[in-house]
């Protein structure tokens, strides 16, 4: 089977910044092992698929290496990025369909702004198994860690400063027994999202680390859920002054990327997360997929 497909940096202005995402055209009928199994041929930690929708403006499906997630933020702005870039879409307003609902876009050239849905705030996790997981003390760890979803749920946790943002070591058998006691397996449980409240440059306000497991690679350069689900978790818990900020991550793997953030709604009654970027196409061309494995 063979498809056009683009990659793309996402949260990034140029390429070889942000965060990478494969996005193949018209593929969303592809099965799911393919799907995978080309997750892992790109190296990259997610790819889309996309399709028609009888509900919105396009389907969109997202994989990692090891599964079907509902949705994801940084291959969100690199699959609208390479729809306007092949001129299937223009600037304007428009929705995507994924599983965790509809999602309204705007675009504009290769800026593309999400509006993510009501953050879900889940069950408070304890400081000292999610420290572990990042090699660190409970209390290098400044508020209660929390499951928290933005169509995709993440345990946010946030330290003390970012130098032990950057001095975070992945301890996978941590993440095992954190798993264990949320009662989830760890190949369907996000890892934490680690974030500072500040800048990894003078223009950022926060910056986060997401370190991953294996299959994927060992750390994701620019996370938009996360994002979305971190915004939402600041400014409900009165850890944030306002609003609207700069987030960046990615600047320790040589892959600095940043993203506009505003949480819409009073701290109590959060309506959804803004999250916009740029996407910077660094290839395309023609994808041969099989039928089946």
């Amino acid at each position: 089977m063979q498809f056009d497909f683009d990659w793309v940096d996402a949260f990034s202005k140029v390429a070889f910044g942000g965060n990478g995402c494969a996005v193949v055209h018209d593929a969303a009928g592809v099965p799911d092992d393919v799907c995978m199994a080309y997750v892992r041929e790109t190296s990259l930690v997610e790819c889309t698929f996309t399709g028609p929708s009888e509900v919105a403006d396009i389907r969109v499906r997202y994989f990692l290496a090891s599964r079907e997630i509902p949705f994801a933020g940084h291959p969100t702005i690199a699959t609208v990025a390479a729809l306007r870039a092949r001129g299937i879409v223009q600037d304007g307003s428009l929705t995507l369909e994924t599983q965790a609902g509809l999602i309204p876009v705007e675009v504009s050239g290769t800026e593309v702004k999400m509006t993510q849905i009501a953050p879900e705030f889940g069950p408070e996790v304890p400081a000292d198994l999610v420290a572990a997981v990042g090699g660190i003390r409970a209390e290098d760890i400044v508020a209660p860690p929390q499951i928290v979803s933005t169509g995709l749920p993440f345990c946010v946790t946030v330290l003390k400063d970012r130098t032990t943002v950057e001095n975070l070591q992945f301890d996978g058998a941590a993440l095992q027994a954190l798993c264990a006691h949320m009662g989830q397996s760890d190949s369907n449980m996000m890892e934490p999202f680690w974030v500072a409240r500040s800048g990894a440059t003078p223009s950022g306000d926060t910056f986060s680390r997401l370190l991953l497991a294996p299959p994927s690679p060992a750390e994701d350069a620019f996370t938009g859920s996360a994002t979305g689900a971190m915004a939402s978790y600041l400014w409900a818990r009165g850890l944030i002054d306002k609003p609207d900020f700069t987030a960046e991550q990615g600047h320790g793997m040589g892959r600095p990327g940043s993203a506009q953030v505003r949480v819409l709604g009073p701290r109590d009654a959060i309506t959804g997360v803004e999250v916009s970027g740029h996407g910077a196409i660094v290839m395309s061309g023609t994808v041969h997929l099989p039928r089946s494995l």
